[in-house]
């Protein structure tokens, strides 16, 4: 019998991004719906996760938090869904879930803030400047169908959803080479559920 499986959550967050994995993995779990300004403050959460953030889940005794982390820790534990990457394709599955979880979400938020590097102090910034992650993240889009290689894994679950986010709200250009990667990983089952229950949850809470 498996361990229970919890995903904490809110629908107008991150966490649908998990959401997105967790119904890839076709594994059954249980969602708590955590309220902005209220449970998700509460000290039963903040034990859950001290930031005060969703998502997070809990899996029998282990607590994952962050989005990546997330991803990886399901592809890992529920390796029956080939969401984990072969051993050929570990450079390429690691390296772009961590540029989108460092550079690309850095670079993103601060130009959302309204930050732009002054180029002459680029290099003490981890991502350089936006324009380099951008043009790094389109080649990293359009060298293959995925961004491991033909096969689609945890990361482009992770690295689609930024880049739907990102070209939905504004914040990351809205190159065709985006577009065209988004169009090929969210034609999938998994994607649609997981929006039809994440778009009924916002309904419900309204």
């Amino acid at each position: 019998m498996r361990d229970e499986l919890v995903f904490y959550t809110n629908p107008m967050s991150r966490g649908r991004i998990a959401r997105w994995m967790l119904e890839e993995t076709g594994v059954p779990y249980k969602t708590e719906i955590m309220t902005f300004g209220g449970t998700i403050k509460s000290p039963e959460y903040l034990a859950v996760n001290p930031m005060g953030k969703v998502p997070a889940i809990r899996h029998g005794k282990t607590v994952v938090t962050e989005c990546a982390a997330i991803c990886a820790y399901l592809a890992d534990t529920f390796q029956e869904a080939g969401l984990a990457p072969k051993p050929d394709e570990r450079g390429s599955y690691y390296r772009w879930m961590f540029f989108t979880a460092g550079p690309l979400e850095a670079a993103v938020t601060n130009k959302a803030l309204g930050f732009e590097t002054p180029p002459d102090k680029a290099r003490m910034a981890g991502y350089g400047s936006y324009a380099d992650v951008m043009n790094t993240l389109e080649r990293a889009v359009s060298a293959s169908p995925y961004v491991t290689g033909d096969r689609f894994t945890a990361a482009d679950v992770y690295v689609g959803s930024h880049i739907g986010w990102g070209m939905g709200i504004g914040t990351l250009e809205k190159r065709q080479a985006f577009a065209d990667y988004l169009g090929r990983v969210t034609d999938r089952p998994a994607y649609k559920r997981a929006v039809a229950i994440d778009d009924e949850a916002m309904k419900a809470a309204q």
